[in-house]
């Protein structure tokens, strides 16, 4: 399924929640594992207000790209964040979202 960029330049962005490892089955603990770099995933709680609305973004990102100590209440700046849709079927219930992605975070903003 394609992905949308989104453009965060006029927005205010913070960390929201801790980053965490991705889990690919949270039974197992398998973390996901980018498929190009082989680089683990991580996902981070992004706050990103604009134009007067803030809204909570878990978003995916190598852990290449995340920097140590990145706390909640840390502004930060989002590289190539991007979204795409998604549709799977689980135990006969079908189930669709969205899903985020970027490249990078980096501290400041």
């Amino acid at each position: 399924m394609p992905s949308f960029k989104i453009d965060t330049s006029t927005a205010m962005v913070f960390v929201a929640t801790a980053p965490t490892p991705k889990l690919v089955n949270k039974q197992t603990g398998e973390i996901a594992v980018d498929r190009e770099t082989g680089a683990k995933m991580m996902t981070v709680g992004l706050l990103i207000s604009d134009e007067g609305e803030g809204n909570l973004y878990q978003v995916a990102i190598p852990e290449t790209g995340v920097p140590e100590n990145l706390n909640p209440g840390t502004p930060v700046s989002v590289v190539g964040l991007k979204a795409r849709d998604w549709e799977n079927e689980f135990n006969g219930q079908k189930r669709h979202g969205i899903s985020f992605r970027a490249v990078a975070v980096t501290p400041g903003a």
